[in-house]
C-alpha cells in the first residue's frame, strides 16, 4: 500500500518517501504487479465457479434422470402388491443412498463455501488496488449474482432432492439398475474431473508453448536476415565450386581420351611385338629343325658346319645345275610333311579371324566406356543435385524439430561423388555433441526422422509407410513429430503403424486387428475427423 505522501507499506515493514519520486515509482509498480496478480486469482476464480457450475449442471442432468426412473418405477410398483416386502428392504437400501448423495451435496456446499471464502479474500485484497479497483469490484459484483443464482439453484436442488426421498420409497425391482446409473454417474463425474485437471495442465502447457513460440519467433526473425545472407553466399559459392566440378570433369574427359589413345597406341605395340615373337619363334623353330637335321643327318655341330669350308663343285658344273640336282635329289627322297601348306592356310585363317575378333572386342571397349563414362557423368549429376536438395531440406527440418539446433549433411570425400559416404552433424541445443552416441534413444529417431522426410521432400512420393517411427519419443518431441505428420499429409498418403494414443487422434482412419476370446482374428476400421464426412 502507498499513501499518497509516498510512504509505502510492504512485506518488508514501512518506507517512508514523501520527497523521493524513486519510491514512489517502485510502490506503484508493486500496486500494479499486485493488481495484475488479482485480477489473475479473479480469473482463476471464475474458472473454478464455472467448473462448479459444470459439475452441479451435470448433477441436475443426473438426478433428472434418477427422478425420471423413479416414477417408471412407481408405475410398475402400482402393479406389484405382492413385492411390499422386498420394497421397504430395497427402499432402506435407498435410502443409504440418498444419505451418500446428501454427503457428495454437503461436500459440494463446503467447496462452495470454500469458493466463497476465497471471494471474501479476494474482495478484502481488491480495495487495495488503485487502477483497477473499479475493473475488480465489477467482477465482484458478477461473483456476487453467480454465487446468489448457484445459491438459488442449490435451493431448486435441495427441493428436488426432497422429491427424490419422497419417491424413493416406491423404489422396486429396478433398484439394481438405479444403482448401476448412479455407478456410472459417479465415474463420469471422475472422470470429467480428471479431464478438467488434464485441460487445466494443458492450457498451463500451451500457454509456456506460446511464450516458448514468441520467443523463437523473435529470435528466428533475427537470425532470418543473418541467414539469408548466409544462404546467399553459400549459393554463389555452390555455383563457383559448380563451375569447378564441370571444369575438372572436362579436364576428366580429356585425360580418359588421351588414356585410351594411349591405350590404343599400347595395344597396337603389343600387337606388333606378338607379331615379332611369333616371327622369332618361328625362326627359332627353323633354326632348331635345321640344327636337329645338321645333327641327325650329317652328326655335326652348327658351329662345326659353319666352319666347313664349301664342298667343291665339279669342273664345268654351274653353281645353279648343281643347286638342281640337290633339289632332284631331294625330290626323290619324298617331301618331308606333305599337310605343311594345308596347316599354314589354316594358321592364317585362324590369324585372321582372332584379328578379326580382337578389333570387335576393341570397339565395343571403347563403346562400353564411353557410355560408362555418360552413365558416371549422369549419376554425378543426379547424386551431387539430390544431396544438395536433401541436405538443404535436412537443415530446416532439423531446426524445426530441434528448436535452436542445428544439422547438416556432409560428404566424406566431395571430390569423389562415386565413392564417397555421407556424415550427419547433428547438434541439439544447448549440447555439443562430438558423437552421435551421445544421443538419447528420443534424439537419435528424431534425427533420423529429420534426414527421412528430408528425403521424402526432395524427392516426393505418392504415398509413404511408417512402422513405430515415434516409439522412443516423449511428449514434446511427439508433439513435434506430429506436426511434421500433419504438414506432409497435405501432399501424400501416410500409413503409419503406432501404439501412441496421440498419434491415433490425428489419423483419418483407423485400422485395428482383435480377436474374441475363442474366435479368429478381425479387422476393425473406423473413419475420424473429415474421413467421417
Amino acid at each position: 500500500m502507498v499513501t499518497r505522501a509516498g510512504d509505502r507499506f510492504g512485506p518488508e515493514g514501512w518506507r517512508v518517501g514523501g520527497a523521493a519520486t524513486g519510491a514512489t515509482s517502485a510502490a506503484r509498480d508493486e500496486a500494479r504487479q499486485r493488481a495484475s496478480a488479482g485480477e489473475e486469482a479473479v480469473q482463476q476464480a471464475e474458472q473454478r465457479l464455472g467448473a462448479a457450475r459444470s459439475w452441479r449442471d451435470e448433477a441436475r442432468r443426473a438426478e433428472a434422470e434418477a427422478a425420471s426412473a423413479l416414477r417408471d418405477n412407481a408405475a410398475v410398483l402400482a402393479t406389484t402388491d405382492d413385492a411390499a416386502a422386498r420394497v421397504r428392504r430395497e427402499a432402506e437400501a435407498a435410502t443409504a443412498e440418498v444419505e451418500e448423495l446428501r454427503g457428495q451435496l454437503a461436500a459440494l456446499r463446503e467447496a462452495a463455501a470454500g469458493e466463497r471464502r476465497h471471494l471474501a479474500q479476494l474482495e478484502a485484497a481488491l480495495p487495495a488496488l488503485e487502477a483497477e479497483e473499479d475493473r475488480a469490484a465489477a467482477h465482484r459484483r458478477e461473483l456476487d449474482a453467480e454465487r446468489h443464482r448457484l445459491e438459488e439453484r442449490g435451493v431448486a436442488v435441495a427441493a428436488l432432492r426432497s422429491d427424490v426421498e419422497v419417491r424413493a420409497t416406491g423404489l422396486a425391482d429396478r433398484r439394481s439398475w438405479l444403482q448401476r446409473r448412479l455407478s456410472e454417474v459417479e465415474d463420469r463425474l471422475s472422470g470429467m474431473r480428471d479431464r478438467r485437471a488434464r485441460a487445466e495442465a494443458e492450457r498451463v502447457e500451451l500457454d509456456r508453448r506460446r511464450t516458448a513460440l514468441e520467443r523463437l519467433a523473435a529470435l528466428v526473425g533475427d537470425r532470418l536476415t543473418v541467414l539469408e545472407a548466409t544462404l546467399a553466399e553459400l549459393r554463389e559459392r555452390r555455383r563457383r565450386q559448380s563451375e569447378q566440378t564441370r571444369a575438372l570433369g572436362q579436364r576428366l574427359d580429356h585425360l580418359r581420351a588421351e588414356r585410351v589413345a594411349g591405350e590404343r597406341r599400347l595395344e597396337e605395340l603389343r600387337e606388333r611385338g606378338l607379331r615379332a615373337g611369333m616371327e622369332a619363334q618361328e625362326l627359332a623353330l627353323r633354326i632348331e629343325a635345321a640344327t636337329e637335321a645338321l645333327r641327325r643327318d650329317l652328326d655335326a655341330e652348327p658351329a662345326e658346319a659353319l666352319a666347313a669350308p664349301c664342298p667343291p663343285l665339279p669342273e664345268g658344273t654351274p653353281p645353279a645345275a648343281r643347286a638342281r640336282a640337290l633339289e632332284r635329289e631331294l625330290r626323290l627322297m619324298g617331301p618331308v610333311n606333305p599337310l605343311a601348306l594345308e596347316e599354314a592356310s589354316s594358321l592364317r585363317e585362324r590369324q585372321a579371324f582372332l584379328e578379326d575378333q580382337l578389333d570387335d572386342v576393341k570397339s565395343s571397349r571403347r563403346e562400353l566406356a564411353k557410355v560408362i563414362r555418360a552413365v558416371d557423368a549422369e549419376i554425378v549429376d543426379v547424386f551431387v543435385s539430390a544431396f544438395a536438395d536433401v541436405a538443404e531440406n535436412f537443415t530446416r527440418l532439423f531446426a524445426t524439430l530441434f528448436p535452436g539446433g542445428e544439422g547438416r549433411l556432409e560428404l566424406t570425400d566431395p571430390g569423389n561423388p562415386l565413392e564417397t559416404g555421407i556424415r550427419v552433424r547433428a547438434r541439439p541445443s544447448g549440447k555439443n555433441v562430438r558423437s552421435i552416441s551421445l544421443l538419447s534413444g528420443g534424439e537419435r529417431s528424431l534425427t533420423a526422422l529429420a534426414y527421412l522426410f528430408a528425403v521424402f521432400r526432395s524427392r516426393p512420393s505418392p504415398f509413404y509407410i511408417l512402422d513405430e517411427v515415434e516409439a522412443a519419443l516423449d511428449d514434446v518431441n511427439l508433439h513435434r513429430f506430429l506436426d511434421l505428420i500433419q504438414e506432409f499429409r497435405k501432399e501424400a498418403q501416410l500409413l503409419i503403424v503406432s501404439h501412441q494414443q496421440r498419434t491415433m487422434g490425428i489419423a483419418d482412419v483407423l485400422y485395428g486387428v482383435t480377436m474374441a476370446p475363442g474366435g479368429a482374428s478381425a479387422v476393425v476400421s473406423e473413419r475420424l475427423g473429415a474421413a467421417a464426412g
